[in-house]
């Protein structure tokens, strides 16, 4: 029976440090990780030796303590606001207290300043670099989530610039080749730029009672969500549009019938999903902020798989 207790109880923990951990984040951070890896190797058209998988899972687990650190510290600076918005979480919802929530926050940001540091420079300076933007975006008395315009500087900064770039020149590094930046490349990190600008600024709309009771000002406030629901869905439209033309033009490295037919498609799915979408439900709300996390996804699958084929 004791046994039975401890089991229950170590399954329960895992699962709140699993939402702790903001599940699509994690997982949005890993697939950036494999997929710029997969490219380098691409490109490099290297092997899948032990030491470049050693670099991976070194750049990886590094990546998913910086990940943890910077959603963990946002929880812990917004846990009355969180038990308006989200009280599904461990610390809005008291499974975990605060004391273990900062001893995560503190333990997954020097383990992942240590890792980056093993890792080498561009690791560390990719790493670095998120950890002290995801501590202002955060963190009293800087606090840029206060302001709409930072917030999501703040956002598609790390996710759109300092991850993609950061991570493939710290691969390419480790795999011996020059510390360049090719054109496929370049139209990842631009489309991931700007679909995160969709990102940061849809976030909020879910999450418009909270705000606005601990007066945090948002875009979905100051505009309305109906306003920031066509924004966000003309801004993700802008990012297909972009790479579809940027194939026909003629994109190097990649094989551009996988990367435009695969952006065609996703482009009728957004639109197609979207017609759905009742905005004064706020679950569908939240679903189709899922939804875009996916489509997101999405793009360290295609860009990959068209380097690959290339």
């Amino acid at each position: 029976m004791i046994n039975e207790q401890l089991s229950i109880k170590k399954t329960q923990t895992l699962k709140n440090f699993w939402q702790f951990s903001r599940p699509h984040t994690i997982i949005g951070t890993s697939l950036s990780v494999l997929a710029l890896y997969s490219i380098a190797v691409a490109i490099a058209r290297d092997v899948w030796s032990i030491t470049s998988l050693l670099d991976l899972a070194i750049a990886w687990v590094s990546c998913l303590c910086g990940n943890i650190y910077i959603v963990g510290l946002n929880q812990l600076e917004d846990i009355a606001i969180d038990r308006i918005n989200k009280p599904h979480l461990p610390l809005a919802s008291g499974e975990f207290s605060r004391n273990q929530g900062q001893w995560i926050v503190v333990i997954t940001g020097i383990l992942a300043l240590l890792l980056a540091t093993f890792g080498g420079h561009w690791l560390l300076a990719t790493v670095g670099i998120s950890l002290a933007i995801g501590t202002a975006y955060s963190l009293p008395p800087i606090r840029l989530k206060r302001f709409p315009l930072l917030a999501a500087f703040c956002i598609f900064t790390v996710r759109g610039v300092i991850v993609n770039l950061g991570l493939f020149l710290h691969f390419n590094h480790t795999l011996g080749r020059l510390d360049i930046i090719p054109a496929s490349i370049i139209i990842l990190t631009l489309f991931i730029l700007v679909f995160t600008i969709a990102i940061a600024i849809f976030k909020d709309v879910p999450d418009m009672e909270g705000d606005r009771e601990y007066e945090i000002v948002t875009f979905t406030l100051i505009v309305g969500k109906t306003a920031i629901f066509q924004i966000s869905r003309g801004i993700i439209t802008l990012c297909y549009l972009g790479t579809i033309g940027a194939v026909i033009i003629g994109l190097a490295g990649v094989n551009a019938w996988i990367l435009g037919t695969g952006h065609c498609i996703l482009l009728g799915l957004l639109w197609w999903r979207s017609r759905s979408v009742d905005l004064e439900d706020r679950n569908a709300i939240a679903s189709f902020y899922q939804f875009i996390w996916k489509l997101f996804f999405l793009e360290y699958f295609l860009f990959p798989i068209a380097s690959w084929l290339a």
